[in-house]
C-alpha cells in the first residue's frame, strides 16, 4: 500500500448516536368512562398532548443551537467524508416540519405492543409461579368493566382504590402499547434494533439510539407485583429493566426516579429481584451448582414524604420511602426527600448535597459491582409533578423544583452513563397533572438529554403562555394558528406539534353515562368532604367530585374542557356549586 494512503477514505461515513423521542397513540385510548364528568380527573390523555407541546419547542429550539448534524467527525481533505456531508446537507430543504439535517433528536411513532399474557418481561415482573392470576384479572378487568359501569358499579374491585384506578375497554390495548414501546427503546438503546424515525432524511446513514425518552402513559411506578395503585397498572420502568436483562444481558441496572411521589411499586419490585440474586449467590457460594445469576438493581429516589402513598403517615409506606441500603442483603437503595427551599442560593446548596445524592450512590453501586461495563443500563422514571408549575391540589407541601431542574438532572444522569453504561439512558414519562408542569418539565429534560447549550428563558412563564395560546386545542380538535414571523421559534414549535400530536384522533370516544359509585378517600381526596359536597353526593358530578377531591378546573390542568359539549344534567346535578371544582388556588398563568 502506497506511503501516506488515507485508510479513511474506504471507511463509511458513520453516524454518531443521538437522542430519540418515543410516541405511542394507543396511549391516548387509556380513559376514564364512569361519567362524562372528567373536569377532577387527573391522569388523562390530555396529559401526553401537553407533553407533545413540550418536545416540539424544545426541537424548534435546539434546532438554533445542535451541530447541523453529528457526524463522526474525518479528516478534512479526505474527499469521501466531505462527500458523505455534502449527501446530508443537499437534504436540509424539506415541506416536511420533522425532517431537518439540523434536528438534534430522532422521532418514533411506535405501534409496539406487549401481550400482557405472554411478554416474558411482563411475566417476569407481574407473573405468579403458580399461574398469573393479576395479569389474567386486569385484561378481565378490562374486559368487563362497560358492562359493570353501564350497572352502576365499578369496573375496580373493591379492594382496591376506587379513585387512583379506573378503566375501560381500551385499557388494555394501551397498556400493552406502553410497555412495547418502552421494550423497543430498549432494543433501540441496548441492542442493535434500530426502529422506524418518521424525521429520517432520505439517503442517510440510520442514526444509532443512545438516550430515549418514552412518552407513554398510565404511568407505572406505583405498581408493584399485583398491586396496582396511583394511576399504575403495570410497571413499565421494571418491565423495560426486564426486557433489557432477559434479552439483552443487562446484569446491572440503575432507576433514578424523580417522581414527587415515592414509587413505592419499583422498590418493591426491585427489592424482589436483588433478593432472588443475592439467593442465587449465597446458593453458589455454598457449592450449589452455578446457575445464571438475576439482575443486581440500583433504586435511587427524590420525593415528598409527606405526599402519596405516605400522606396518611402509615408506618410500612414511610419506613419504604425512607430507606437507605448500600449492598447489604444484596439490596442497593436510596431515598432522598424533597425540602421546601427559599432561594436560588438554597436551591442549589439543596441539589448538590442532597439531591444528587442518589446520583453518587448510583456510582457507588456500580462501581461495587464491577464498575463500566456493556451490562449497565439507566432508567430515569421521569415524573414532572414536582415541578413548579404543577397544581397546588397535587402539589400540597411547595416542594415545587424550578423547571431547570430536569434539564440539570438530566445532564448529570447522562454524563453517570457515559462514564459507565456507554452512554445508555432511557427515560420514561411517570406523573405530572398540569399542562404547563408536563410542558415546561419535557422541554427542559429533552434538551438535558441532548446535552446542547440552552437558554433557561425558553421556559419562563412569559414563553410558556405563548406556547399555549398558540397550541391551544380549539373544537374541532387542531390547534390556533400563530402569526407567522412574530416569534419563529414558536412558529416552528407549532408546526412540529401538529406533526407529531396524535390526540386527535382518539378525541371523539363515546363514554357511558353510568353514575359514578361511591368511593374511599384517594390520592385526590385527603380531607373531609364539605357539606356542599356531601348534600350533592347523590349525583353524578357529586360523586364524581366526591372521588376526586380537591382537583380544579383550571384551563392549565385540564384541557379537555374546551372540546366537549357539556353533559346533560338533572335538575339535582344543576344546584351543584361550582366553586366545589375550585377548593384551591388557580396556578399562576
Amino acid at each position: 500500500m502506497p506511503s501516506g494512503f488515507n485508510t479513511d477514505a474506504l471507511r463509511p461515513v458513520l453516524p454518531t448516536a443521538k437522542p430519540a423521542i418515543f410516541l405511542q397513540d394507543a396511549c391516548f385510548q387509556h380513559r376514564y368512562i364512569r361519567s362524562r364528568d372528567t373536569s377532577t380527573i387527573f391522569e388523562r390523555p390530555e396529559r401526553l398532548r401537553a407533553v407533545t407541546v413540550g418536545l416540539a419547542a424544545a426541537m424548534s429550539r435546539l434546532e438554533g443551537v445542535a451541530p447541523p448534524d453529528n457526524l463522526k467527525t474525518l479528516d478534512p481533505d479526505d474527499l469521501a467524508s466531505q462527500l458523505g456531508r455534502l449527501n446530508i446537507e443537499s437534504n436540509t430543504t424539506t415541506n416536511d416540519p420533522l425532517k431537518r439535517a439540523s434536528q438534534p433528536v430522532s422521532i418514533v411513532q411506535s405501534t409496539a405492543s406487549a401481550d400482557l399474557l405472554r411478554h416474558p418481561a411482563v411475566k417476569y415482573v407481574h407473573g405468579d409461579i403458580d399461574g398469573d392470576v393479576y395479569l389474567e384479572n386486569l385484561a378481565r378487568w378490562t374486559k368487563e368493566c362497560r358492562y359493570k359501569i353501564e350497572k352502576g358499579e365499578s369496573e375496580i374491585p373493591e379492594h382496591l382504590s376506587q379513585g387512583d384506578l379506573y378503566l375501560c375497554p381500551e385499557s388494555l390495548v394501551a397498556i400493552q402499547g406502553a410497555i412495547g414501546t418502552v421494550c423497543e427503546a430498549v432494543d433501540a438503546v441496548a441492542g442493535s434494533a434500530q426502529p422506524v424515525f418518521v424525521n429520517q432524511l432520505p439517503e442517510t446513514p440510520v442514526r444509532p439510539v443512545n438516550r430515549a425518552f418514552v412518552a407513554v402513559r398510565p404511568p407505572g411506578h406505583h405498581c408493584g407485583e399485583d398491586t396496582p395503585s396511583g394511576f399504575c397498572f403495570v410497571n413499565n420502568v421494571a418491565i423495560g429493566a426486564a426486557h433489557a436483562h432477559l434479552i439483552h444481558g443487562i446484569n446491572r441496572i440503575v432507576i433514578l426516579d424523580i417522581d414527587l411521589h415515592h414509587g413505592n411499586g419499583t422498590q418493591s419490585i426491585v427489592w424482589q429481584m436483588n433478593e432472588e440474586t443475592y439467593r442465587q449467590t449465597l446458593e453458589t457460594e455454598g457449592g450449589a451448582p452455578a446457575s445464571k445469576k438475576g439482575p443486581q438493581v440500583y433504586y435511587g429516589s427524590i420525593h415528598d414524604i409527606l405526599s402519596y402513598p405516605c400522606e396518611d403517615g402509615k408506618a410500612e409506606l414511610v419506613q419504604a420511602a425512607s430507606v437507605s441500603i448500600a449492598g447489604s442483603h444484596g439490596q442497593y437503595i436510596e431515598n432522598v426527600h424533597l425540602q421546601t427551599y427559599t432561594s436560588p442560593e438554597h436551591w442549589e446548596k439543596l441539589y448538590t448535597e442532597q439531591y444528587s445524592k442518589i446520583l453518587r450512590k448510583a456510582e457507588n453501586f456500580l462501581d461495587s459491582t464491577g464498575g463500566p461495563g456493556s451490562d449497565v443500563l439507566v432508567f430515569i422514571s421521569c415524573g414532572m409533578d414536582a415541578s413548579e408549575h404543577e397544581t397546588p391540589s397535587m402539589s400540597r407541601h411547595n416542594r415545587r423544583v424550578p423547571t431547570s431542574f430536569y434539564h440539570r438532572f438530566a445532564r448529570d444522569a447522562c454524563a453517570l452513563a457515559e462514564q459507565y453504561a456507554g452512554g445508555k439512558v432511557i427515560s420514561v414519562l411517570e406523573g405530572g397533572y398540569s399542562d404547563r408542569a408536563l410542558t415546561s418539565g419535557s422541554m427542559a429534560h429533552l434538551a438535558g438529554l441532548v446535552d446542547a447549550p440552552v437558554d433557561e428563558e425558553w421556559w419562563s412563564t412569559e414563553n410558556l403562555v405563548l406556547l399555549e395560546k398558540a397550541t391551544k386545542k380549539r373544537r374541532g380538535g387542531r390547534p390556533s394558528l400563530t402569526p407567522a414571523n412574530v416569534h419563529p421559534w414558536l412558529e416552528r414549535a407549532v408546526a412540529l406539534f401538529t406533526s407529531l400530536d396524535g390526540s386527535l384522533a382518539h378525541s371523539s370516544a363515546s363514554a357511558p353515562r353510568a353514575p359514578l359509585p361511591p368511593s374511599s378517600m384517594t390520592l385526590r381526596d385527603r380531607k373531609k368532604p364539605n357539606s356542599a359536597a356531601t348534600s350533592a353526593a347523590s349525583s353524578p358530578r357529586g360523586k364524581a367530585v366526591a372521588a376526586a377531591g380537591e382537583a380544579e378546573a383550571s384551563s392549565s390542568d385540564s384541557s379537555s374542557s374546551d372540546d366537549s359539549p357539556p353533559p346533560s344534567a338533572s335538575a339535582a346535578e344543576k344546584k351543584l356549586p361550582r366553586v366545589i371544582l375550585r377548593l384551591g388556588p388557580a396556578p399562576a398563568s
